[in-house]
């Protein structure tokens, strides 16, 4: 059995009341002990905002611009628009989505709720929810009514909610991060980027939870469902891995299809 690694940022947290969310993220995890942060999100009343910073301000500030360059430093700019496409997709649906599959439950992902922490290196390793709000079904047995918890009537509704909340958030992401790195990743392809990391995680999250795998698959294919009928060009061609600097623990050695992305 492997034991989770005891991470200073989350054993620092000074939880007040536990909510729904707080079970459902660290059965999250769980998923991955040897890096905790890789799934979930903490509640950002919970956690020191030093290398906090709300994702809202990477459409008025310079960041991701300067992320970009970082990632451009040591791989051609296609290559790091990919990998800086690939985290705000992982920060924004991907983390969302291992928890829609595994218990049908979501936070909200819209762009007023999320915040991200920061490495020495400027790089994103964890996200974090000014809201600690959980829909879920209005049959979920696991928990009680509480001010934790919104009940939505079916997995439609409730995948549905995921794909919109992510979709409002991830659009202008992605056309700042097509302005920073000077169109060198289309849009579309940030797109399949999506598609590729709710594929993955409907597929790996429940194999490494021991979970129902087709119901994890089905409410995956939801999400994809939802998301191309609001026009998006999630189911594009082949995924293509990149290139990225190794460091000893990162999001991508959990999920390792998250950088990857179709070409165009």
């Amino acid at each position: 059995m492997t034991t989770l690694i005891d991470d200073p940022l989350i054993s620092a947290m000074a939880i007040d009341r536990v909510l729904p969310l707080h079970e459902s993220a660290r059965r999250l995890r769980e998923l991955y002990p040897q890096c905790p942060r890789v799934y979930g999100v903490a509640v950002l009343g919970d956690v020191s905002v030093r290398r906090w910073w709300p994702l809202t301000s990477a459409l008025s500030t310079d960041r991701l611009q300067t992320m970009f360059d970082a990632a451009a430093m040591d791989m051609d700019r296609r290559s790091a628009a990919r990998q800086l496409a690939a985290t705000l997709v992982h920060t924004v649906i991907g983390r969302v989505v291992a928890l829609v599959v595994l218990e049908a439950r979501a936070w909200d992902t819209g762009l007023e709720n999320l915040w991200v922490h920061v490495d020495s290196d400027g790089v994103i390793d964890w996200a974090g929810v000014v809201d600690p709000t959980v829909r879920l079904l209005s049959d979920d047995p696991n928990v009680a009514d509480s001010d934790g918890v919104v009940r939505l009537p079916s997995e439609a509704a409730l995948t549905t909610w995921v794909a919109h909340r992510s979709h409002r958030t991830l659009e202008p992401l992605f056309a700042k991060l097509n302005e920073a790195s000077g169109g060198a990743l289309s849009i579309a392809t940030m797109w399949h980027v999506v598609g590729s990391m709710v594929v993955a995680a409907a597929t790996q999250v429940p194999q490494l939870a021991g979970a129902d795998e087709l119901a994890a698959m089905r409410r995956g294919q939801a999400v994809l469902d939802a998301l191309v009928g609001f026009g998006l060009p999630v189911r594009g061609l082949p995924a293509a891995r990149i290139r990225t600097r190794a460091t000893p623990c990162e999001i991508r050695a959990a999920l390792p299809m998250l950088l990857a992305s179709g070409d165009e």
